[in-house]
């Protein structure tokens, strides 16, 4: 009963009710499903409209509109944000024909929302595209009952120390799989660029890897990754946390590990690129460490302490195999003298444009100090 008290109650309505529902024909018409990240920078939403026949690219959805005032991104003076759509996807949930389209935000004079991210990110990616830059993200996330208690947790206490959870298997040791699978092939389905999962070291905490992509391609299916994990689990009724450090004490905090390479990185002798990119990033440690959480380090700064396969937030630090690095070369990249590294500070809650645009702008742009250039004439 502890359990089931955990869950939400709409998750315990009827499913097979539902399904009836949903074998009913749709005549040609289509379901499209608008996702747009809102306010804050870390929640998704998302609203529906029929159109009269399935789109076959972008450029067939139409643009649409929402009330910014209760996303917390317009006064409700002047409320209307336009939904301009950017990447589309086969809908997991509602199933063929149907359409998840993740969009981006302008304000009601067409600038970019302050959470839209992607616009500027776009814009780097364009000037840089010649150098071929491929990220993959490891998505870290915890469970929680809708109580807000680590999921499969006892109710008055906690589980064994970490050791055995961490790509574990038995039911003492990981919690939640049926979510973690049922996530796995709706992003299949999808068309987003999933590439792996196992249960991490904190019990009821998970990963998810997004990748390769190429580009701006990184954002927007780890936008659209996280959007199908919190609509899987609102089947469940429980509710997937980005948080960095859920739990505090003796337990691992939760990470986006950012891997990323050029093309010059992936060709034989690429190391000694690998080495000047890594090089340039340490010179703008403070820099990355701003835009790596959407509170400007602070979020961070409760995840990086040192400890826990982390490096110290105040300090950079990279080498061969070492997860408590800011900056890990994997062993085999360092034997082969080719491939990529992996950038171990960005915390689960990133906006992946923001990752991605600041490491073009450091190691391609060479970027330096803690502003920006302003791109947006070029």
């Amino acid at each position: 009963r502890a359990v089931a008290m955990s869950v939400s109650h709409s998750s315990r309505l009827n499913k097979l009710v539902r399904e009836q529902y949903m074998r009913l024909p749709q005549d040609g018409l289509v379901q499209v499903t608008y996702v747009w990240i809102d306010g804050s920078g870390e929640g998704v939403r998302c609203k529906s409209r029929t159109l009269n026949k399935e789109p076959k690219s972008i450029e067939d959805v139409p643009e649409w509109n929402f009330d910014g005032s209760s996303t917390a991104q317009a006064e409700g003076s002047n409320s209307d944000m336009f939904l301009v759509p950017v990447r589309m996807f086969r809908d997991p949930f509602c199933l063929d024909p149907n359409k998840l389209v993740l969009c981006e935000v302008l304000k009601y004079n067409r600038k970019p929302a302050e959470t839209n991210l992607r616009h500027m990110c776009k814009k780097v990616m364009d000037l840089v595209k010649d150098s071929h830059p491929w990220f993959g993200m490891e998505q870290e996330y915890t469970l929680l009952g809708i109580n807000g208690h680590p999921y499969g947790w006892p109710d008055n206490g906690f589980p064994g120390p970490q050791g055995p959870y961490y790509c574990g298997v038995g039911a003492d040791k990981v919690y939640g799989r049926d979510i973690v699978e049922s996530h796995y092939k709706a992003c299949l389905y999808a068309g987003v660029k999933i590439c792996g999962t196992n249960a991490e070291v904190m019990p009821s905490q998970w990963e998810f890897q997004v990748g390769p992509c190429e580009g701006i391609e990184m954002g927007d299916h780890l936008w659209m990754a996280r959007f199908i994990l919190h609509r899987v689990c609102e089947d469940f009724g429980v509710v997937a946390t980005l948080d960095p450090k859920p739990m505090t004490g003796n337990w691992n905090g939760a990470g986006c590990h950012t891997n990323y390479s050029t093309e010059e990185m992936r060709r034989e002798g690429g190391l000694k690129h690998i080495e000047a990119a890594i090089e340039k990033l340490s010179k703008r440690h403070d820099y990355h460490i701003c835009v790596y959480d959407p509170r400007g380090g602070r979020d961070n700064s409760r995840r990086l302490t040192g400890h826990h396969e982390t490096s110290n937030i105040f300090e950079f630090s990279a080498g061969v195999a070492n997860r408590g690095a800011s900056i890990r070369i994997p062993r085999q990249v360092g034997q082969d003298g080719y491939g990529y590294f992996e950038d171990r500070r960005p915390a689960a809650n990133c906006d992946p444009y923001a990752v991605t645009e600041a490491i073009m702008r450091t190691t391609v742009l060479n970027e330096t100090g803690v502003e920006t250039k302003d791109y947006a004439d070029h």
